[in-house]
């Protein structure tokens, strides 16, 4: 019996409505799952009271799994392929590493020589209110600007950085630790989909200039490049209820974590990060 979908937005995003992460799945069943991923970016699953176990094991399916050597500090101890994303304070009382992860337009791992296929994030803990995370479509971002604009931008390289999100612990010794495990990575600004074949923009906050110009002549273009990317048009905007996993192509989407919840309750969000094809180069 075929997977039954129910479209999120007009934009982008699809709910996948039978499926139980947790059981074994046919590859004639993931297949359906995968290629509605690929024609739909987003794939939501509700209701997936799972392990950290299945979670890890049924994002395989997607392919190779980050081990998030870049972000050895948010990571599960236990469960490297896990990347912690929680306000949840540490043992001692420090505030989480992970605090303000996500809180600006990105896509998951640009700034590394192996950006991310995927990111499948599960829902332990929501806030009663707020905490919603925002997606949009990076192929209707690059379709919708005009063939000068295209022309313009088609050989440029943005600069992706590793240290832009807030960290309240953040010292001149952790900031240099974060340099020497991720140093600034090229990303063409204008990246093809290696299966699908379209082209989507690759930018975000996380680029502050383009290789070869300066902060000062980036920015201008910069900012209009995230502005028309997160047209409304083009956003899908997720409210998060306990158990959910969302999994997203990171190679035609970016998103961005809402910080409009109480920050007194706990939100705690688990993510698995599948492997990519190479792409980029470091920037001395």
């Amino acid at each position: 019996m075929p997977i039954t979908l129910r479209k999120l937005s007009h934009a982008l995003g699809a709910e996948v409505c039978d499926a139980d992460v947790s059981k074994p799945m046919s590859e004639q069943r993931f297949g359906e799952i995968y290629r509605a991923f690929l024609d739909h970016n987003i794939l939501l699953f509700r209701n997936q009271d799972i392990t950290r176990e299945q979670h890890i094991e049924f994002s395989r399916r997607f392919g190779e799994l980050d081990r998030h050597d870049a972000l050895p500090r948010d990571r599960h101890p236990d469960h490297p392929e896990i990347l912690l994303v929680t306000n949840e304070p540490k043992p001692g009382g420090q505030p989480a590493d992970t605090k303000y992860t996500g809180r600006q337009w990105h896509s998951d791992m640009s700034f590394t020589l192996v950006p991310s296929l995927g990111s499948l994030l599960r829902c332990v803990s929501i806030p009663d209110v707020g905490g919603d995370t925002m997606f949009t479509n990076m192929y209707l971002a690059y379709e919708s600007l005009s063939d000068g604009m295209k022309k313009l931008i088609a050989e440029l390289h943005g600069i992706h950085f590793s240290g832009t999100r807030k960290i309240v612990d953040l010292s001149k010794e952790r900031e240099e630790e974060q340099k020497r495990i991720t140093p600034p990575v090229a990303q063409p600004v204008v990246r093809v989909h290696p299966e699908t074949g379209r082209k989507a923009l690759y930018i975000g906050e996380k680029v502050k200039r383009f290789d070869g110009m300066t902060e000062d002549e980036s920015r201008p273009l910069i900012a209009f490049l995230c502005r028309h990317a997160t047209r409304p048009e083009f956003i899908y905007r997720h409210q998060w209820r306990k158990n959910d996993i969302v999994a997203w192509d990171n190679r035609c989407t970016m998103h961005m974590a809402l910080g409009d919840f109480d920050e007194t309750q706990r939100r705690h969000m688990e993510r698995t990060t599948v492997l990519g094809t190479p792409s980029g180069y470091v920037v001395a």
